[in-house]
């Protein structure tokens, strides 16, 4: 990395992408193009990029501490899933080309955006349903088919990590009757531990600029802070077009890269 401009280039995507990852997700959007531009291999810039966010990942966690009262066990069931996933995707990564995900990411992320905009409207109807049936009881950790839904995003989020949160919240969304703050604090965890597996497994693995890394870690370290703060100060309404509007940007990147 040569000169001041690219330094503060990276160290300002840091900033941006650990803010937007906290309030929203998808800050690999930022920062990713950043590296590339800065003249990394795309790889070796997709590594940096998951080394550098990893603090941004636990100051946004720690964030939203306060909004994760109340979830310790589905929050280390699902973990389960999130370090097992996050791993296959970092091991994903380094064997297999990368138009493998450049076609499904696009429409993963398009569905994802749906069920986010649709949650009150299915959650309504989810209930009325139970309710005729005379089944109310909902399972505070979603059941098997979240576990492995948050499981397969977990795989992704460990190759790439663009809009992986936005694919956590739909998911848990569609399956859990709780608060959209609670969702994004939990999800927030799961982003963690991803990265933070992921980064662990690229260490010894994969090559790296530690330069970028450095740079990237600061600034996201910085701005989960402000993006927590931030986004657990917005309404729930708010927060979901915010979710909708981010992704439909995350969704012309992807499929203009």
């Amino acid at each position: 990395m040569e000169g001041l401009g690219e330094i503060l280039a990276v160290l300002a995507a840091g900033v941006g992408a650990g803010a937007v990852n906290a309030a929203v997700g998808s800050g690999t959007l930022i920062s990713f193009p950043v590296l590339l531009a800065t003249g990394l291999p795309p790889v070796t810039a997709t590594v940096s990029n998951a080394l550098g966010l990893v603090p941004g990942s636990i100051s946004a966690a720690i964030g939203y501490r306060r909004e994760l009262a109340g979830q310790r066990g589905r929050v280390l069931k699902w973990s389960a899933g999130a370090v097992l996933g996050g791993l296959t995707g970092a091991m994903l990564l380094l064997v297999l080309p990368a138009a493998a995900f450049e076609t499904i990411v696009p429409v993963l992320v398009g569905l994802a955006l749906v069920l986010v905009a649709l949650q009150p409207l299915i959650g309504r109807q989810l209930r009325d349903r139970r309710a005729r049936t005379g089944r109310t009881a909902v399972r505070a950790d979603g059941g098997p088919p979240l576990l492995v839904g948050l499981t397969l995003a977990s795989v992704y989020g460990g190759y790439f990590s663009a809009a992986q949160g936005i694919i956590y919240v739909s998911l848990m969304g569609l399956r859990l009757d709780d608060g959209l703050q609670r969702l994004n604090a939990v999800k927030n965890v799961l982003v963690a531990l991803v990265n933070t597996v992921a980064a662990l497994f690229f260490l010894f693995a994969a090559d790296f600029d530690w330069t970028a890394v450095a740079l990237l870690a600061v600034g996201s370290a910085a701005g989960g802070q402000i993006g927590a703060a931030a986004g657990r100060r917005l309404r729930p309404a708010v927060l979901r077009t915010l979710i909708v509007v981010v992704g439909t940007v995350a969704i012309v990147q992807l499929s203009t890269r």
